[in-house]
């Protein structure tokens, strides 16, 4: 049996004679309403063979959908990106523009969430164009540019209190990710280390850089030391640097990503927020826990 979720932003509402009318075509069984206005789920005895072509055409609605085998999908751990995932901004594009030096950073950072550059070159040239920024820029942008994607402080919450354990994992600064941790409520989080020396940058980062390989390390570390199997881990990210750990994790959701990161992931949310990420795992909006 397969679990069939679908979400739609917030903004919107999930029609209930579309879940009918998919519901059927499948074969399913009692649609189950996780949100009375924007979720629901049913079981099916197998997944269409065109269900890549029932997912475009739902696009097109502004649904997302996600089958996943069904039985109990709560994970025991929480591994999330952090820029253009958890917070809606990416951190190094911020300080550039701080920095005067915003498009030509921004131009990089978008080859190298798709994939098109290596992501530890991309960074070190990226950097490299912030020496001389003064350190408090950091504090200034974490201040004025960074938010919280809607529904980040729920998704930790939620899951912090269902038992699971919580790490932000980024390949930008941990300067940011400290603050945003702590924000948000993570248990822990790791991210690469900006260099900086008599109050300003230096325009070079720690090594080693904290890329792709790195986030399917820190999946693999924490997870042993939980005692818990990758299978247990719920890993959600936008960029290719996580595709790694999208791709290990028990649960592994691309979320409003680039495309390429798209093409590779078991699941796919475009227009849910953050919320719907446990909406997958099969928990209803009167067990969110808002903080």
């Amino acid at each position: 049996m397969h679990t069939i979720t679908l979400v739609t932003n917030p903004a919107m509402f999930l029609d209930p004679a579309l879940v009918d009318s998919l519901r059927n075509a499948m074969g399913g069984g009692t649609a189950v309403w996780l949100d009375p206005r924007h979720a629901a789920e049913f079981e099916v005895p197998k997944l269409p063979r065109d269900l890549d072509g029932v997912w475009r055409s739902l696009q097109a609605e502004g649904v997302d959908l996600v089958a996943q085998p069904s039985g109990d999908r709560k994970r025991r751990m929480l591994l999330a990106d952090m820029d253009s995932t958890m917070i809606g901004q990416e951190c190094i594009d911020e300080l550039a523009a701080e920095a005067g030096v915003g498009a030509a950073v921004s131009a990089i950072t978008a080859r190298a969430m798709n994939g098109e550059l290596d992501f530890e070159g991309a960074l070190t040239e990226r950097v490299a164009l912030l020496k001389g920024l003064p350190e408090t820029t950091i504090e200034t942008v974490l201040a004025r540019r960074i938010r919280p994607m809607p529904g980040a402080e729920t998704l930790v919450a939620t899951m912090k209190a269902n038992g699971a354990h919580t790490a932000l994992v980024s390949g930008g600064f941990t300067a940011f990710t400290e603050v945003v941790a702590a924000r948000l409520g993570f248990h822990e989080h790791r991210a690469n280390t900006l260099l900086s020396e008599g109050g300003a940058l230096t325009g070079s980062v720690a090594q080693p850089i904290l890329g792709r390989d790195a986030k399917v390390q820190a999946l693999e570390e924490i997870s042993a030391r939980l005692g818990i199997s990758a299978g247990d881990v719920l890993a959600i990210g936008d960029g290719a640097n996580d595709l790694g750990m999208i791709e290990r994790a028990g649960t592994g959701v691309a979320l409003h990503a680039k495309p390429v990161v798209q093409a590779a992931a078991p699941h796919r949310i475009n227009h849910g927020d953050l919320t719907a990420i446990l909406f997958l795992q099969g928990y209803s909006r009167d067990e969110f826990v808002t903080p």
